[in-house]
């Protein structure tokens, strides 16, 4: 399976990440079959380079892609939807919020 991810790149306390396609089991900072962007989060406001016409494509080939970049591209209006939430909650914790909020 596809996957569209970034790859952190950049000195020690100066991150900029890649985006790349790449097989899903594989290491991002290894090999990658195509290099679609740059987003360099340190700059105000974020800098953001994407080649769109090429994340259309693989998304169409069928690429998934991580909570991160499905958020940036929600963002930059490549693709339409709701954003993903980054944190999952276990059935427990579901469980014990819904009772204080029935509590409360």
């Amino acid at each position: 399976m596809l996957t569209i991810r970034l790859s952190r790149v950049g000195k020690k306390k100066q991150p900029s990440y890649r985006l790349i396609v790449s097989e899903k089991t594989k290491d991002p900072w290894g090999d990658y079959l195509e290099n679609l962007g740059l987003f360099n989060p340190r700059t105000n406001p974020a800098t953001v380079e994407f080649k769109v016409d090429r994340i259309k494509y693989w998304l169409a080939k069928g690429a998934q892609t991580s909570d991160t970049v499905w958020n940036l591209f929600v963002d930059q209006k490549i693709v339409e939807g709701k954003k993903k939430l980054k944190v999952k909650l276990s059935v427990k914790r579901k469980e014990k919020i819904a009772k204080k909020k029935q509590a409360a």
